[in-house]
């Protein structure tokens, strides 16, 4: 790589990455997609993890417009870098490389950025490795496994100055951009209450079991920053998600997310005051599922608003009409935002406005992708290149994540509790015992 190209890149500043809560405008400037781009400007990528989220990042990363370059696809089990090989090379006139360690990936000096998408407690300890090595992060959710890691890849980002992109790719809706400037604009009055809901039809998941781990699948790697144990059958497929606390963060991290992400910024807060949950594992009472399937939370914030939480895993009831969005209340109104855009209604529930997408983005399939991420992705490569400012900067990211956090300790501790809100830490002995986690030793994320 050349120097003066390798200097481009570490002139992005804290200006270029950061935005207010209430300024998440971000139209695609016509300069992103119409620049002829030179060598210098090229951004070399690897991919960490390559399991259902990975196809999404093809349509960005292949486009050549964007000006990318593909250098690593990286994942701890081979199967999985041999199938996304073959699909980046339908897309792709040259091959990037295999690899199963990061840190190989990381002492790449020609590496500028990297796509974490691994599963979730590799996340801040992926991006702190990253961003110490000098790369740039786009981070898929969670962005943290737990409320400590939370704070650290926040401090991270802000101490080595990197671009750091979280991956609730619905801040980049045209739509949903422009209604929440007019929420903000009080187009429905004062806002006081927002619901945010997802539905979907899980089904059973096998008890786990003592099992041989995949021939092909590296444990050791796979388990990462989590204490060392046996394996157990079915893990790597997904369904670490639901076997316990060790790897996920259960629906609150995999995808209340983006709904309390959109709620959260309609409604211009931060950290609430005071959490409250109701939760339980409802359906398949006897299978594997070690979560939750539905959990229902109450966020209340300064100025007697609140944030709800409507979150039902495996009965797919769609009792809002949709599988997933949110609904902001006013004085004068209400809107319904989702993916596809939004619809607002007066006090008597008459449709006054709408402006609905024709853009594609998953719901609740597996994996998703779409044009959202696509558009967020494109932003996150201009960004770095100083020509726009990050639609949905790690420091926003985490505010919200920290709901899901919070959640999900009062339903681990069966309790309610008050959390300081400018802070955000929690008042609860109890709860605190779960702000962070045990690592194995050696593999504590650090700045």
């Amino acid at each position: 790589m050349k120097e003066n190209r390798r200097n481009f890149f570490k002139k992005v500043t804290l200006g270029a990455v950061g935005v207010g809560l209430s300024n998440g405008i971000n139209a695609m400037s016509a300069k992103s997609y119409s620049n002829i781009i030179g060598s210098n400007d090229r951004i070399n990528l690897a991919i960490q993890g390559l399991g259902r989220r990975c196809s999404a990042f093809i349509p960005p990363i292949a486009n050549k417009k964007n000006n990318v370059r593909l250098l690593y696809l990286c994942d701890v089990k081979k199967s999985q870098q041999e199938k996304a090989a073959i699909e980046f090379s339908k897309h792709l006139d040259y091959k990037p490389k295999l690899e199963i360690n990061i840190n190989e990936i990381l002492d790449d000096k020609d590496i500028d950025a990297v796509f974490m998408a691994t599963p979730d407690h590799w996340h801040t300890p992926g991006a702190i490795m990253a961003m110490k090595a000098g790369k740039h992060v786009y981070l898929e959710k969670p962005c943290s496994h737990n409320g400590r890691e939370n704070e650290l890849v926040v401090a991270c980002q802000e101490k080595y100055n990197k671009v750091v992109q979280m991956g609730n790719q619905q801040r980049s809706s045209s739509e949903t951009n422009e209604v929440i400037k007019d929420i903000h604009n009080g187009v429905v009055g004062d806002v006081y209450k927002a619901v945010a809901f997802y539905v979907n039809g899980r089904g059973e998941v096998p008890i786990p079991k003592k099992s041989v781990p995949p021939e092909d699948l590296n444990w050791e790697l796979f388990q990462g920053p989590a204490p060392r144990k046996a394996y157990m059958y079915d893990t790597w497929d997904y369904n670490w998600h639901w076997y316990g606390w060790d790897y996920g963060t259960a629906e609150m991290g995999n995808n209340a997310t983006h709904e309390l992400d959109i709620a959260r910024w309609a409604m211009n807060v931060e950290y609430p005051e005071h959490v409250s949950v109701m939760s339980g594992k409802y359906q398949y009472k006897n299978d594997g599922w070690e979560m939750y399937d539905t959990m229902e939370a109450s966020f209340r914030f300064a100025g007697n608003r609140v944030i709800k939480w409507d979150g039902i895993s495996r009965n797919k009831h769609n009792k809002y009409g949709k599988s997933r969005g949110t609904i902001i209340y006013g004085s004068m109104g209400s809107v319904f935002i989702d993916r596809e855009g939004y619809t607002m209604y007066d006090l008597k529930g008459k449709k006054v406005k709408e402006n609905l997408s024709d853009n594609k983005e998953s719901g609740i399939a597996l994996g998703g992708g779409g044009d959202l991420t696509t558009r967020h992705s494109v932003n996150f490569f201009e960004t770095i290149r100083h020509n726009e400012e990050l639609t949905s900067p790690i420091k926003q990211g985490a505010i919200s994540q920290s709901l899901t956090h919070y959640a999900n300790i009062a339903s681990r501790t069966n309790k309610s509790f008050d959390i300081d809100q400018n802070s955000g830490q929690i008042y609860d002995r109890d709860a605190m015992k779960l702000w962070s986690r045990t690592y194995e030793p050696g593999w504590e994320p650090k700045l």
